[in-house]
């Protein structure tokens, strides 16, 4: 089967079915869709029946909430993945409008729709698809040539039941007092807020926090993006996209996910940024992590005679896969470690250079890693040239410099066998810049000359030279 850039899962199974069919679900999605996956949820919905099914209302409950963070968590797997859950059609109590009958565009128009809907012989049943089609193509701009499958995941062995497994998935919202909540409980809406980030390599724990953000606000949500001095903490600040590219990710998944919104994207340049100051904002969303500043932010408001803010804390997504030294929270901290290493960028192109002999050269005090770097390009295929090397040919009887240094330093600096003893030659000269300056002239045109003829012998074998 064809392998599509984008694609539109609309999931119509209901919610607490749902989470534990997720992941075969996922998985089955992510064989056809190479790059950005819409999700869609309209539990409930029947393809195939006499009538063509409308988009209607879903209700933002906790359970709701709960459900997108878990989407979220199991789509970590296929990072290759873009996953966006749209929320055009999930409202909060106080904000149940009827939905427009307007097409919603996306950055990438889908060019194939999934379901997780099942006809009963388990075919690709043409009346179901094309209301599939008829359906995706009346809530969002796809492609002309849409194509559509049902899915049928592989759920592994057994049947899943059909009804309610009455399993609670995590809380996303960490419940602002001891008192329990209802998954089924409505999520309170608010005109404006605020949530805040440096938002680098936008990840999947980005979108659950954004996600929360957009289902709260109902009418603008400022998002502060850190930039500056409040990089300079970051582990590995130098690897961070810059600024406008951060923005231009974020604002491209926002403007996906809930058009409806105003977005205000600023820098923040300071811990409280317009959260601290802005009269008209109600709420705030914060990690487990940034929770503390959010609790520093309400004092700062009351100090200057502004109302608190309703803070929001968001449970941190876990990465099941982190390596040893990398954090066990999806995090973009461990997306940088992981690069170290990576080209990041063509090498620059130098025309002015010679196109294919190189010289390299290897220097550094004792100790400083130059014979390893040496065996290391030498596995390579480099041809290694060892000053080193060459100095003891030189010093050997009836070598170029073993005359000159001999005449220089007087025979006693010889060994019994002819041999320079070059523990006595170095005590006559470290420490002593005249009888150094003696010897380097005499060794370094020697060696240099003994080198050019190495370089030759490998430009003749049309060998890297090192």
């Amino acid at each position: 089967m064809a392998v599509f850039r984008s694609g539109l899962l609309v999931l119509t199974t209901p919610l607490t079915s749902l989470a534990p069919r997720l992941a075969p679900i996922l998985t089955s999605a992510a064989r056809l869709v190479n790059h950005t996956l819409y999700v869609h949820l309209q539990p409930g919905m029947c393809l195939g029946g006499p009538a063509q099914p409308q988009s209607s209302p879903v209700q933002a409950t906790f359970e709701v909430i709960d459900f997108i963070t878990h989407l979220y968590a199991g789509a970590d797997v296929h990072r290759h993945l873009d996953v966006r859950i749209l929320l055009t059609n999930i409202r909060t109590k106080s904000f149940l409008p009827p939905l427009t009958s307007s097409v919603q565009n996306l950055a990438h128009p889908p060019e194939v729709v999934l379901t997780d809907f099942q006809t009963l012989d388990g075919s690709q049943y043409n009346p179901a698809k094309q209301q599939l089609e008829r359906y995706a193509t009346s809530c969002y701009s796809c492609c002309p040539q849409l194509s559509s499958v049902l899915l049928y995941p592989d759920y592994g062995p057994g049947v899943l039941p059909v009804g309610s497994l009455d399993v609670p998935l995590a809380s996303t919202i960490s419940p602002a007092s001891p008192v329990g909540r209802s998954a089924k409980q409505p999520v309170r809406g608010h005109q404006r807020g605020a949530v805040g980030g440096t938002f680098d390599r936008l990840h999947n724990a980005h979108k659950v926090l954004l996600s929360v953000a957009c289902l709260l606000a109902q009418e603008q949500l400022v998002v502060g993006v850190a930039d500056k001095d409040l990089l300079k903490s970051k582990l590995l600040p130098e690897l961070l996209q810059p600024y406008t590219e951060r923005v231009e990710h974020l604002s491209e998944f926002l403007v996906d996910i809930k058009p409806s919104l105003t977005f205000d994207i600023i820098p923040l340049l300071d811990p409280y940024g317009p959260a601290g100051s802005d009269p008209s904002l109600e709420f705030l969303v914060v990690s487990e992590e940034t929770y503390r500043g959010g609790m520093a932010v309400n004092r700062f408001r009351l100090e200057n005679d502004l109302e608190e803010l309703t803070l929001y804390q968001i449970q941190l997504l876990k990465d099941l896969n982190h390596k040893e030294n990398e954090e066990d929270k999806v995090s973009s901290s461990s997306f940088r470690q992981q690069m170290l290493g990576n080209l990041l960028r063509p090498p620059h192109k130098r025309p002015e250079l010679p196109p294919g002999f190189y010289v390299i050269g290897l220097t550094g005090i004792s100790g400083s890693g130059k014979s390893s770097v040496a065996q290391r390009l030498k596995g390579l295929g480099a041809y290694v040239i060892d000053s080193d090397h060459l100095g003891h040919r030189a010093y050997a009887p009836g070598g170029p410099a073993y005359q000159p240094v001999v005449k220089a330093f007087g025979t006693d600096i010889l060994h019994k066998d002819g041999i320079i003893n070059r523990k006595v030659l170095g005590s006559r000269v470290f420490g002593n810049k005249k009888q150094l300056k003696i010897l380097t002239d005499i060794m370094w045109p020697v060696i240099a000359k003994l080198a050019r003829e190495e370089m030759e012998q490998a430009m003749a074998e049309a060998r890297i030279l090192l």
